[in-house]
């Protein structure tokens, strides 16, 4: 039984890649309950359901085959019975299918309809294809990430298919829900990845007002071009992350690394190029751990690099629990934590298509039967 804080709340997914699951995730992890609508083809793929399909953890199933008049009759029944429909396709698709917004919407008022793009719904790019890379390239994320001298670095697609995107989806789906609460109406929830990103970038583009960031890479505080907040190579090949940017920690890490240098001149950029070469120096003397033993429990803001299998290890990651094994695969927890409402994981993800009868009868949804018959039918003629 869901104990989540959105416990209660219906949730249909059409199934996609990336933000979409990401976002259907973490509603189900909030106690959503979450009906992933796939595609027949699917049915069989290999990396969809089970254990290691960590982003649809928690969901249940159900096979519609949108291009047959049953499916999306069915998928319209879904929708006047769900509080959410979140739909990651290319903009103009689920209206030529005929379960866009407004027929969605006309069918239940009080739906939150959330669309996930990576351009948006409107826009000179709004129909072309993109991924992670070329959203973040566009709002100027890429372009600020990376060391001095060096190309532009990837930071994964946590930036934009997670960060601006699958989160700023939540959030509109969540801001949406409270609206419905208080007018009875529902509404369209436009997640573009460009936006999200672009949104995440309000501090930098903050400081690139006030002359306090340049569009240079490797020479701003906080993308390694301060000495006292960047990442360190090790005895043994290994590294460390500094982040010592306030006077009292800096203090602590000069101390602890005793270093001959005045921990009063700390923002004295002249001193800088020498401060980074001791720094190099100091931290190759000695292997990750033996660093990360030195300080461990200060303020001086030092934390050794760790690998995505070592940090479920980490003292502090197991004592709160914030990466745990289920089913036999390591994932993250669920995040945030509530006092009242604890949200948990689900189970693993569901095969495709096991709960489609199930779903439809709980669902309320007419001729359910006819609809898997027929479905049946096509399967064994093709």
């Amino acid at each position: 039984m869901n104990t989540g804080p959105l416990a209660g709340c219906r949730v249909v997914e059409l199934g996609g890649i990336g933000p979409g699951p990401f976002a259907g995730m973490l509603l189900a992890d909030l106690g959503a309950e979450v009906v992933r609508v796939d595609r027949p083809e699917h049915i069989g793929e290999v990396g969809r359901g089970g254990p290691t399909d960590v982003l649809n953890r928690g969901k249940r199933s159900v096979v519609l085959d949108l291009k047959q008049l049953s499916g999306r009759t069915a998928l319209l029944e879904l929708a006047g019975a769900a509080d959410v429909l979140i739909e990651g396709f290319r903009p103009g698709v689920t209206e030529r299918l005929g379960i866009g917004p407004h027929e969605c919407l006309a069918r239940n008022p009080r739906l939150v309809y959330g669309r996930m793009t990576g351009w948006g719904q409107q826009g000179p790019l709004a129909s072309t294809a993109g991924h992670d890379i070329t959203y973040i390239a566009l709002t100027g994320a890429l372009g600020a990430i990376g060391t001095a001298g060096g190309p532009p670095q990837i930071p994964l697609n946590i930036v934009g298919d997670f960060g601006g995107g699958g989160c700023y989806l939540v959030i509109g789906v969540l801001a949406a829900l409270y609206a419905v609460e208080r007018t009875g109406h529902g509404q369209v929830v436009d997640a573009a990845i460009v936006d999200g990103t672009a949104h995440l970038l309000a501090s930098t583009f903050a400081k690139l007002a006030r002359g306090a960031w340049t569009t240079e890479r490797g020479a701003n505080q906080l993308d390694g071009g301060w000495p006292f907040y960047a990442v360190y190579a090790t005895k043994d090949g290994g590294h460390v992350a500094v982040g010592a940017l306030e006077a009292k920690f800096y203090r602590q890490l000069v101390e602890l690394l005793e270093l001959d240098v005045d921990p009063d001149r700390q923002h004295d950029r002249s001193t800088w190029p020498h401060l980074r070469d001791l720094l190099r120096q100091r931290f190759a003397e000695r292997t990750r751990d033996e660093w990360a033993a030195v300080f461990e429990g200060t303020d001086a803001c030092v934390a050794p690099v760790l690998s995505l299998s070592e940090a479920a290890a980490h003292p502090h990651m197991a004592a709160r629990g914030s990466i745990v094994a289920r089913d036999g695969v390591v994932q993250p927890a669920a995040a945030p934590r509530f006092s009242a409402t604890p949200a948990t994981p689900g189970g693993p993800a569901a095969e495709i298509g096991s709960d489609t009868r199930a779903v439809l009868r709980e669902w309320g949804v007419t001729g359910g039967d006819a609809l898997l018959d027929h479905d049946a039918a096509q399967h064994s003629s093709s």
